[in-house]
């Protein structure tokens, strides 16, 4: 089975798209959390950021700063919640790397990063440290 974003880069399948370079495709998420809500894609297929070619890793995030930048110049936003979805326990669907970008508005009714899990560590810092050190 082909990959969804993969056909989207290749035109073969149809997006709102916002902005590209030759690293990048940016588009509209069909899900929105947010007006602009948008998803930014490398070009070349990885599934995840461990994926991503090194050499890659500084033209994608380029592209991500200036997607935010158009997005905050273009519709005035306040901030922005940008996020990766890695794997399927953290809910990612299309096996794609992609970068959420959510512009923020004061009062929009969301929350930090910090709400998307609960789960605090039994062990201390100092022991998580020295278990991946």
């Amino acid at each position: 089975m082909g990959c969804l974003f993969c056909e989207i880069i290749k035109k073969e399948k149809s997006a709102q798209i916002i902005y590209e370079d030759d690293h990048i495709l940016a588009i509209l998420d069909v899900f929105p959390r947010a007006k602009g809500h948008t998803m930014v894609l490398p070009k070349k297929h990885c599934e995840n950021i461990l994926d991503l070619e090194d050499e890659e890793i500084k033209p994608v995030f380029e592209g991500v700063k200036k997607v935010t930048g158009l997005l905050k110049q273009k519709l005035g936003c306040s901030g922005f919640t940008i996020g990766i979805n890695h794997g399927k326990v953290s809910q990612q669907v299309i096996d794609h790397l992609h970068i959420h970008i959510i512009p923020r508005w004061e009062g929009d009714g969301g929350g930090s990063i910090h709400s998307v899990v609960n789960n605090p560590p039994k062990e201390s810092l100092e022991e998580i440290k020295n278990l991946i050190i």
